[in-house]
């Protein structure tokens, strides 16, 4: 008998112990966030690879001058845009014929890449492919007329979209994201006297495309221009026309890079008022843009000294800039919800 019973009590005790762990894995279980609340809490921001970007530009520069209407321009286009097809986007060619201010007819193509095309929230991230077609602040005025490699002034700010695009394919943002590289920005009026009027104005590609969109009524929640965006030295000033026009974005872009550790690339202060692709974004498109550009307010043109003319070559492009730059965008990037 006596044995029977501690049989019982034994067996109870272990019946007691099975429900108290039955209730305490009830309770945690209830208490313990979902799967999907934790993948999303491990959502990290990419590390950014200048060593990437920087091959990239290398790559854009050894074509030639990527001036509308030459092989090393067409060369080019097609780089680009299979390398937008090579990261996973949706590449959309816009070809078209506009003219210049005397009447001839110049063939551009903006190269769109889309990411995740499917969704209605969207970024807008681009800069201008083509490069200038004269040397106009050159020293040496025999280069005026001198194509210019644009390694900063174009192909800089192009390969650090194309490292974006490379780290968007590995992991997905939450949001939807196109990336464009306008044509034909750099063909405005030359400063030397010419004649004939052979040349166009500024943003003729943006404008085109912001007039014409890649897809019907196109918005986006916002967009950032880059340009000039890799030299040495760089620092980027909140310039006016993005300030004024779209100054959230611009405190969030600012406050990215004081997180990201590069506030020294983007001072706290207010830069000149540039025309440049963006405004075309915003005025015929109205989606809220900013220009991320390397002002030089110690200079007479208000750009560093190689700006437009033939040293705007592979020596001054900068691993530390495009670092800076890159990393700061992809913060803002995959900190969107």
């Amino acid at each position: 008998m006596q044995i029977f019973i501690k049989f019982i009590r034994l067996n109870m005790s272990k019946y007691i112990t099975l429900i108290l762990c039955s209730l305490l894995v009830s309770f945690s279980c209830k208490q313990a966030p979902k799967a999907s609340n934790i993948i999303a809490e491990e959502i990290k921001v990419p590390t950014f690879n200048a060593d990437s970007a920087y091959s990239y530009t290398e790559k854009q520069v050894l074509f030639g001058p990527r001036v509308p209407g030459t092989p090393a321009h067409d060369s080019c286009g097609n780089y680009l845009a299979n390398e937008l097809r090579r990261f996973g986007a949706t590449v959309i060619e816009q070809e078209t014929t506009l003219r210049l201010l005397d009447g001839s007819p110049i063939a551009i193509k903006n190269i769109i890449g889309s990411f995740q095309p499917e969704n209605k929230d969207r970024i807008l991230l681009c800069a201008h492919w083509d490069s200038r077609p004269f040397a106009d602040h050159d020293p040496d005025k025999n280069n005026w007329h001198t194509p210019i490699d644009g390694a900063n002034d174009g192909a800089g700010a192009c390969a650090l979209l194309l490292e974006v695009a490379r780290q968007v394919q590995i992991n997905q943002p939450a949001i939807g994201l196109d990336i464009i590289f306008f044509d034909l920005e750099d063909w405005g009026e030359p400063n030397f006297p010419s004649t004939g009027n052979h040349f166009g104005t500024w943003c003729m590609g943006s404008e085109y495309w912001a007039k014409n969109p890649h897809v019907p009524n196109y918005s986006a929640r916002y967009g950032i221009l880059f340009d000039m965006v890799s030299g040495p030295n760089a620092q980027f000033y909140k310039e006016l026309i993005s300030t004024r026009q779209a100054p959230h974005v611009i405190e969030k872009v600012w406050q990215a890079a004081q997180a990201a550790g590069f506030e020294s690339f983007f001072p706290n202060q207010p830069g000149e008022a540039i025309e440049d692709d963006h405004v075309q974004v915003m005025r015929y498109r109205n989606v809220p843009c900013i220009d991320i550009i390397h002002l030089d307010p110690t200079s007479q043109t208000g750009f560093p000294p190689y700006w437009h003319t033939l040293d705007d070559t592979m020596k001054n492009v900068d691993k530390n800039s495009l670092q800076a730059v890159g990393q700061t965008v992809l913060y803002v990037l995959y900190k969107e919800k």
